[in-house]
């Protein structure tokens, strides 16, 4: 058996000497490196800004939805997304471990995980797509997968169905991150408050802010808006197009007294909303970009050219034990439970 390296190099075909996640095309072969894990795939959570992008390239057409998707792995050997830069995750069942990895890992053949890796950085095979939900972003099929020894992923847990915790944990990084930044008493904007992870991070921080901080939280369409008002995810709830930074900025003025939010948290799925978050941030404010669609460039020279001083934070997928505090969150909530399962069950 071959021996590959721990981060998956060993599969890079094009350009060589970068890792699989840059890489614009990978190996997608499923004969196992002695350091990989190959899974047996059931469903693809493909990242929100990139579902949302094919969506729109196919008119909604399940059916060109499914071609685009086939398209990107067989040119790719992975599911990323050309134009986003984005991919997802995907929940199987162990199939075969390589040798090298024995007493390095606690999975067996025949666990059911969710990967906590991109899906634009995993080896991908679709054989068959099954079925779209459209709706969720959630993709069923038939084809393999590989997992890399550097790979993080959660074993799917038996108190809760698979879709469900396949869409909380899709998104796990945000309200861990979000319990990192948010303080007693903070001011938080949570923009895109009405999506997976935006209605996650409005709980997280209504819960680290406390009775003397305050969670203000926008929605772009009706339905996101109306979600997050009768849920009481947050103190106050706006309906305001994240794309129109003026707008924004004054709203968030208006309820804060002027004195602009201590910490955003930027949800969307849609570009264009960096200077929203940047001008609804107070000077020496916190900025956590957890969208996927963000432009680093245009947040970056944005708050440069309206003389921003604020902190801002790339939204790292990853943070320690951020699986097990996120699906703990549909544990110790039976209202956040109850609008997911609503939603992805």
């Amino acid at each position: 058996m071959k021996k590959g390296c721990k981060y998956g190099t060993h599969r890079v075909l094009e350009p060589k000497g970068v890792l699989p996640q840059p890489a614009w095309k990978i190996d997608n072969s499923m004969e196992i490196y002695d350091n990989e894990i190959l899974i047996d795939v059931h469903t693809l959570n493909v990242d929100s800004a990139s579902f949302t992008q094919i969506k729109k390239e196919a008119g909604g057409d399940g059916k060109k939805i499914a071609e685009t998707m086939l398209d990107i792995v067989s040119k790719r050997g992975k599911h990323h997304n050309p134009v986003t830069g984005s991919g997802g995750m995907l929940i199987g069942t162990v199939e075969k471990i390589g040798p090298a990895l024995e007493g390095k890992t606690d999975l067996r053949a025949g666990d059911k995980i969710a990967t906590l890796v991109s899906l634009s950085l995993t080896p991908l095979r679709i054989d068959r797509i099954k079925e779209i939900r459209k709706d969720v972003d959630q993709v069923d099929i038939e084809g393999k997968a590989i997992l890399f020894e550097s790979g993080i992923y959660a074993k799917l847990p038996e108190d809760m169905p698979q879709t469900l915790a396949l869409a909380v944990l899709d998104v796990a990084g945000a309200p861990a991150q979000t319990a990192k930044l948010v303080k007693p008493g903070d001011t938080v904007l949570v923009i895109g408050g009405g999506g997976k992870s935006g209605m996650l991070c409005c709980y997280e921080a209504k819960k680290r802010a406390g009775i003397t901080g305050k969670v203000i939280a926008t929605g772009h369409s009706p339905s996101s808006t109306e979600r997050l008002k009768s849920s009481g995810l947050a103190d106050i709830v706006m309906q305001v197009d994240a794309t129109k930074p003026v707008e924004v900025m004054e709203k968030v003025s208006e309820v804060t007294g002027g004195r602009m939010a201590d910490v955003t948290i930027n949800c969307v799925n849609i570009p264009n909303t960096e200077m929203s978050s940047i001008l609804a941030t107070r000077d020496d404010g916190t900025i956590y970009f957890f969208s996927m669609a963000t432009s680093f460039t245009a947040a970056a020279l944005g708050a440069e050219g309206v003389g921003k001083d604020v902190n801002m934070i790339i939204g790292n997928g990853y943070s320690r034990g951020h699986a097990e505090i996120t699906l703990n969150l549909m544990r110790e909530s039976n209202l956040l439970r109850k609008i997911f399962e609503e939603l992805y069950v």
